[in-house]
């Protein structure tokens, strides 16, 4: 059963040079999250992989710091232990969660430079303290030209900050990722990705589901399904300055099943 791992195959060599596959490493990295189905963290096979996210921190709507229930802090504080078990070189980085639900919660936070200190401040605390190697800010609804400039701030505010922590302490610097979506709005934060954080992940699926079914994909209100697809995605972020080894292309190991049921009158 892999109801609980989300797993993403990863590849970050989306260069056309041969020569230059050849000379990086693969990465192949899951999501393992919490609440859904059953799958512990000790089933997970991490010999498989080189990153493994685990996921999601929120954000407190009122401090603007990490939230999560005490079930999850039992599941961040364990997860990187267990998984290093089965691969000591296994790399664990904790995901922290941004959906439509509380989009007014992350716009407020990446606006506001009190709000965003504390929030870096505290997640590099969280990441030190479970023993993770990285953060990666999963943000689904980040469209407007001012949410996405005010990204690139936080990227770029909270790079300086996992150097200097790097610095004054004996840990390997953080990796810091981030999946956002694709916008062509102005403020697009291309240069701050592409200086500041170790990747971007981007989608190979969700970006529409039909209207006759009953599911809602997270990504439907990004895209247009008429005009976008993954090679479109993945050719918009190179045109627009990004380098291929900055783009993490995720192929999803789930899916959907739409069963039609008649009710007898």
């Amino acid at each position: 059963m892999l109801s609980k791992i989300f797993i993403i195959f990863i590849q970050v060599l989306l260069a056309l040079d041969p020569g230059y596959a050849e000379a990086q490493t693969w990465i192949r990295a899951g999501y393992y999250i919490d609440g859904v189905g059953d799958f512990p963290i000790s089933g997970v096979n991490s010999s498989l992989f080189t990153h493994l996210f685990c996921g999601f921190a929120d954000i407190n709507f009122t401090s603007y710091q990490l939230s999560f229930s005490l079930s999850e802090e039992k599941q961040f504080s364990s997860f990187t232990e267990v998984v290093k078990q089965k691969n000591p070189s296994v790399v664990t980085l904790l995901s922290i969660w941004g959906t439509s639900a509380n989009y007014s919660t992350f716009s407020l936070m990446v606006s506001d430079s009190s709000y965003r200190n504390s929030f870096i401040d505290l997640s590099i605390k969280i990441a030190r303290l479970y023993g993770f190697q990285g953060l990666d800010l999963f943000w689904l609804s980040p469209t407007t030209s001012s949410d996405m400039l005010n990204a690139g701030v936080l990227f770029r505010e909270w790079r300086v900050a996992t150097e200097l922590e790097a610095r004054n302490s004996s840990h390997s610097q953080l990796i810091l990722t981030a999946r956002l979506p694709w916008t062509n709005s102005a403020g697009n934060p291309v240069g701050s990705i592409q200086q500041y954080l170790n990747w971007v992940h981007v989608p190979a699926v969700g970006y529409w589901i039909p209207e006759e079914t009953n599911f809602t994909s997270p990504h439907a209100a990004l895209y247009d399904p008429k005009s976008v697809n993954t090679d479109e995605l993945i050719k918009a972020w190179i045109v627009n300055g990004l380098s291929a080894n900055k783009l993490v292309l995720c192929l999803p190991y789930f899916g959907f099943a739409c069963v039609e049921i008649t009710k007898n009158e």
